[in-house]
């Protein structure tokens, strides 16, 4: 939703005065004003994905706003409904509270008041609009980026310079940090390519010891060596005519570099042990964390066989919004009725640096399907740091407030079985403070209550 879009308003008031000056009080604070004398001109001329939010009387010449109420949110749930009501109404008015009107203010209001409740509604409203586009970008999502998950530039820009790269029969090197899905997308590079019928061999090359590396890429012929009790085909063999994909290359031991590159500039191989020349005809995706140019112990001649193509990957922390995207993919995955990530969860997974990148963030989707207790900020102040520098991943000072103040009301519900008033007391909150901070950490009575 634009900005333009989110300053949109409808005003309800059957007093002609009343309606005029506020309507004229919130165009000057910018917004687009809808005005309805009664409920039912609202219910014919509000369209139903309108793109801000509902003021409503409660007494109203035609519909009581006890009764527009429903009807407004079975149209479109998400809509925010602030009621405005006269003294006598307030009891009335907590009552729409729990049938899902956003707020309501008194009569005689302090226009500021209705600004700020306004406000707290259109922000309400803009999360929800961004959450429904996210929903729709996964559900209409196909081919390529049904797999590489991404709006950012970045992942927009790697999508279409992975299509080129496949349509040419080349080796290519993957840049990228820990856990951004380097091999994902080698994976994807293999499956669009016109090798997509043949195998896709991964190796890690920092998993492998250096005494078991030549036998892992070339494979041993039977008694070649103690243990080798019978033939093994090598990684290198077992990918041909399809892709070897080598993951942290830079940890590929010096020695065995020189004869990978031999096996590349030669299309051949030998198996530990044998003197049959084997040939080959396969792609070599490499992926490293470092720009191999600069690594002093690559060698340069095998970092130019790789360097053909480039593929970088971005991290997480600078993609924006795909870290909202990509987390809404991942719980949904783990669990469908996966509740929505609150305004506060979206501010940690958005403030958070993200040192693990996609992998951490999938793990902390994870844990937050599977609980639905836990905030996203509560599952990342657990968390072990992932880096080397302790401070980077540290949770800004902000969330690891807010994590305090929603675990202070998450105990103090559970204490008082769900009950408002005594929560109310025991906090000294006013009704509406709690009511707002309630909704801003997703906490609902009914979970409480017995």
């Amino acid at each position: 939703m634009s900005h333009q879009e989110n300053m949109h308003l409808a005003l309800i008031e059957d007093d002609d005065i009343v309606r005029q000056a506020t309507s004229q009080w919130l165009q000057l604070a910018g917004y687009q004003v809808l005005e309805f004398a009664n409920g039912q001109s609202a219910l014919d001329n509000i369209p139903e994905q309108f793109p801000g939010s509902i003021i409503s009387d409660v007494r109203l010449p035609d519909i009581d706003g006890m009764a527009l109420l429903p009807q407004l949110l079975t149209r479109n749930p998400s809509i925010p409904v602030i009621l405005i009501t006269g003294h006598g109404d307030v009891d009335m008015a907590v009552k729409a509270l729990h049938e899902g009107a956003f707020d309501f203010v008194e009569k005689p209001f302090n226009p500021e008041r209705l600004l700020e409740t306004v406000a707290r509604a259109q922000e309400k409203r803009q999360t929800q609009v961004n959450f429904d586009e996210r929903e729709r970008y996964l559900e209409q999502a196909e081919g390529l980026e049904k797999v590489l998950i991404g709006r950012c530039d970045a992942m927009v820009k790697l999508r279409q310079q992975l299509l080129k790269i496949a349509s040419i029969d080349t080796n290519v090197i993957i840049y990228g940090e820990t856990g951004c899905g380097k091999e994902l997308v080698a994976h994807c590079l293999h499956q669009v390519s016109q090798r997509n019928n043949h195998e896709f061999v991964p190796l890690n090359c920092a998993a492998i010891p250096e005494n078991l590396f030549e036998s892992e890429l070339f494979g041993h012929e039977a008694g070649a060596f103690t243990g080798a009790i019978k033939r093994r085909i090598g990684k290198l063999e077992f990918a041909d005519k399809g892709t070897l994909f080598l993951d942290e290359v830079e940890s590929m031991p010096p020695g065995m570099q020189v004869k990978v590159l031999r096996s590349l500039q030669e299309n051949t191989i030998e198996r530990v042990g044998g003197n049959t020349v084997i040939k080959t005809d396969l792609r070599v995706v490499a992926a490293a964390k470092e720009d191999l140019q600069l690594h002093p112990e690559f060698r340069q001649d095998l970092f130019y066989r790789l360097n053909v193509a480039q593929l970088y990957l971005p991290p997480l922390s600078e993609r924006g919004d795909d870290i909202l995207l990509l987390f809404e993919h991942y719980t949904q995955q783990v669990h469908s009725g996966t509740r929505k990530a609150s305004p506060s969860d979206q501010q940690a997974l958005l403030s958070y640096p993200w040192p693990g990148n996609v992998r951490e963030l999938k793990n902390v989707a994870t844990r937050f399907a599977l609980d639905n207790s836990l905030t996203v900020g509560e599952i990342l102040a657990a968390r072990p740091n992932l880096t080397t520098e302790p401070s980077s991943a540290a949770l800004p000072l902000a969330i690891q407030v807010q994590n305090f103040e929603r675990k202070v009301l998450h105990e103090t519900l559970q204490r008082h079985n769900g009950s408002i008033i005594d929560t109310m007391g025991e906090l000294d909150l006013p009704r509406r403070t709690l009511n707002q901070k309630m909704q801003k950490y997703g906490l609902y009575r009914s979970d409480y209550t017995e």
